[in-house]
């Protein structure tokens, strides 16, 4: 039995990541990780493994990886090498399709936009830095990154405190501005990440998930279960108050998948947008 749809308050904010979401990062990633991987004739890094990658800080993706890797390399020495080849390549993202489209449009439409991202600033630097223009939207004390020191360790996707800090920052600028604060149920967090969905919905917010194509064939015929937050990215912790609309129930309505952004519905969203 479907269970009945949420009335829901149109979208004031939305809460943007940025790697494979944004700009085409992810990618970057694998490259860099499979070219250590096949000097130390490894296989190339699969989707399972990855997925549990994406959306994680450093030090947790890094022990994650570190496992399954089994390097005949220390975690130091895989790191120097990887920063060295990162150096190399971010500089060369780019926006994937309807980002700048979609960006432009909430903010002619008067929707707040805050960006939380895993990325530490060194990285996120080094991805962005010839894309000025894209992320001119994101206000300075908008962007939270995963080295924020407000982010208590061990506390990044998928719990939700990166979008919760994020939508602070965004009702700062409006307490400034003697404006009214927006509210859990009024933030969309778009996404590509699992672990990242579950912290948009960890949250107590509507979520957005726009995956990779190789992360789509991984969890074909479980995207409900990915929305609902059921993968079980982070069973282990309890949640510091209660949070709308969690714990996710299968088809409870508080999010949709997009094969790219180019698809998203201003409408669905109760957002007005110039024609």
């Amino acid at each position: 039995m479907a269970l009945p749809k949420p009335d829901f308050p149109p979208i004031r904010a939305c809460l943007f990541d940025m790697d494979g979401l944004l700009i085409d990062s992810e990618d970057i990633y694998s490259l860099v990780t499979d070219t250590i991987l096949a000097n130390y004739s490894r296989p190339p890094l699969p989707w399972h493994i990855k997925a549990q990658l994406q959306g994680r800080p450093g030090p947790s993706a890094d022990a994650i990886f570190q496992s399954w890797a089994q390097l005949p390399i220390s975690p130091s020495e895989f790191a120097a090498q990887s920063s060295t080849l990162k150096e190399q390549h971010f500089p060369s993202t780019k926006p994937l399709p309807g980002v700048p489209a979609l960006l432009h449009a909430l903010e002619e439409a008067g929707v707040q936009l805050a960006l939380a991202t895993s990325s530490n600033k060194r990285n996120f630097g080094l991805k962005t830095a010839h894309l000025e223009g894209l992320f001119a939207c994101f206000e300075a004390e908008k962007r939270v990154l995963g080295d924020d020191e407000r982010i208590e360790q061990g506390r990044g996707k998928p719990a939700p405190d990166i979008y919760l800090l994020a939508m602070e920052m965004v009702n700062v600028g409006l307490r400034r501005r003697g404006e009214k604060e927006v509210r859990r149920e009024e933030c969309l967090v778009f996404e590509d990440s699992v672990p990242g969905i579950e912290a948009g919905r960890r949250a107590g917010m509507r979520v957005v998930w726009c995956p990779h194509s190789g992360l789509a064939k991984e969890f074909k015929g479980r995207e409900e279960m990915v929305l609902a937050g059921k993968i079980g990215e982070r069973g282990d912790v309890e949640e510091k108050e209660a949070v709308p609309g969690w714990p996710g129930e299968i088809g409870g309505g508080w999010g949709e998948t997009l094969e790219s952004l180019e698809q998203f519905d201003y409408a669905k969203y109760g957002i007005k947008v110039a024609a």
